[in-house]
């Protein structure tokens, strides 16, 4: 249903009238996130500041029946801040204010949309560290980074944003206000809510305010990148090094495709004469980090890398980490569309799931780069293609589908970090079952019975 001119006149009350967009040209900006091939026009969008003003505009949308889908900054990657057809996008940019940081208890509170690099900076300049790293960290929102379960180049050793969050604030479906968790190490007095709400995707209710758990800043850390001329060597590498009971902060790959488009765009000095590179950091206490990298480096070479350049200094670990945070855009350079997916395996699978996504790009004539996290098993299959030529976008949507069903037979998951979202809500039942779906069914039904947030999304 379209938003009537009383409800935007009542939503022009709530947040003022400056905070509220109906104009196309306004609009279109909102129309879709970081998830290519996707677009729908909102009836409105709407700038909250504060959470009673969010609490207002959920009760006029359960009085009015009106859908009702929360934004941050509009970078994820399955669609889930895609706006419902003239209904409600309710964004949280504005709500940008880090409210604590409390150094005795090694916790910040923000608002949801505090950017995730702001509050990275903010930690490292109390001495503090916040390791959750995802590739859009410099412009996403904390709300969305919970909303989604965000993860990083750091996940292998920190964890996700999950193993970040001590506490939420969280307007339900209905307008009540709900804080969930507090800066306690130790809680177990009742269902943990705060894990319900954590990756649900802005299905369950708006996320206003977070807790936020910080640790203290390693005192060192060495980076380095090796390259292969195999993909299993640089598998091997990975699976020696954790088998060596050492754990990096970050342990990453790049196929061949995407060296060449990152060489090509970033200029870092990465050889093209090779398949696989791995980014290797350690961090913590110096004796350590010396120690850890110095038998990382035996391993590379022991498992046949062909060249270990190990930085130097701060300047140098920079460049070399931008061969792997640079190639999303690197690749998005070489075609009109880049669709980027997130298939996770067991580690023991990941070398495998590469070939196989590799053989499924020949097989359906498809440009593929894949890059992610080796150390943890998620992979990044990224198609290079034109969204206008629907032929071809047939083939990779067939090539998804059969990407995603080896990742399952592999006893992986369909999603590591981006989330299901539009994009992978068809494949989430064979994934998870028919109990967990109806139980899935059960919570939002419970929790939202008038549908109003972010309809659609995850599963009908």
């Amino acid at each position: 249903m379209s938003l009537g001119n009383d409800t935007l006149a009542k939503l022009r009350e709530i947040v003022g009238a400056d905070n509220v967009l109906t104009s196309k040209e306004d609009l279109i900006p909102y129309s879709f996130d970081g998830t290519a091939a996707l677009q729908q026009m909102p009836g409105a969008v709407a700038f909250a500041r504060s959470t009673e003003q969010i609490a207002a505009v959920l009760k006029l949308a359960n009085q009015n029946k009106f859908p009702v889908v929360t934004r941050g900054s509009g970078t994820g990657l399955s669609g889930g801040s895609l706006p419902v057809s003239e209904g409600l996008v309710l964004c949280l940019v504005k709500m940008d204010k880090i409210l604590e940081l409390d150094r005795a208890n090694l916790t910040m509170l923000v608002e949801a949309g505090v950017t995730t690099l702001t509050i990275s900076d903010a930690a490292t300049a109390a001495g503090l560290f916040y390791p959750p790293d995802p590739g859009s960290m410099k412009i996403s929102t904390i709300g969305g980074n919970v909303a989604e379960n965000s993860g990083g180049l750091r996940g292998l050793k920190y964890g996700i944003t999950r193993n970040y969050v001590m506490g939420l604030e969280v307007v339900l479906p209905d307008g009540e206000v709900c804080w969930m968790g507090n800066k306690c190490v130790k809680d177990v007095a009742g269902y943990s809510l705060r894990d319900l709400f954590i990756g649900s995707e802005g299905t369950l209710g708006v996320i206003t305010k977070v807790l936020l758990r910080l640790i203290p800043k390693p005192q060192a850390k060495k980076t380095m990148v090796a390259t292969y001329a195999a993909m299993d060597q640089a598998a091997q590498t990975v699976s020696d090094i954790i088998a060596a009971q050492i754990i990096p902060c970050t342990l990453e790959f790049l196929d061949r495709t995407t060296i060449r488009c990152v060489e090509d765009f970033a200029k870092v000095g990465l050889p093209l004469d090779c398949e696989a590179l791995l980014l290797m950091e350690t961090d913590g206490h110096p004796a350590a980090v010396a120690e850890e990298a110095a038998k990382m480096e035996e391993l590379a070479r022991k498992n046949g890398a062909k060249e270990v350049r190990v930085a130097q200094d701060e300047a140098e670990a920079t460049k070399l980490a931008t061969a792997r945070r640079s190639a999303f855009s690197a690749l998005a350079r070489v075609a009109p569309t880049t669709i980027l997916e997130d298939a996770t395996v067991p580690r023991s699978e990941l070398a495998r799931m590469i070939r196989f996504v590799d053989t499924v790009g020949k097989k359906y004539n498809l440009k593929v780069g894949t890059f992610g996290h080796m150390g943890d098993g998620n992979l990044h299959p990224t198609f290079l293609t034109d969204e206008r030529n629907k032929e071809e976008m047939h083939r990779v949507e067939e090539a998804f589908k059969e990407i995603f069903d080896e990742a399952i037979r592999l006893g992986g998951t369909i999603t590591g970090e981006h989330g299901i979202g539009l994009a992978k809500k068809g494949i989430l039942p064979k994934f998870a079952g028919d109990a967990q779906m109806r139980v899935l069914r059960e919570l939002r039904r419970a929790l939202d019975p008038n549908g109003i947030l972010n309809p659609g999304k995850m599963f009908d």
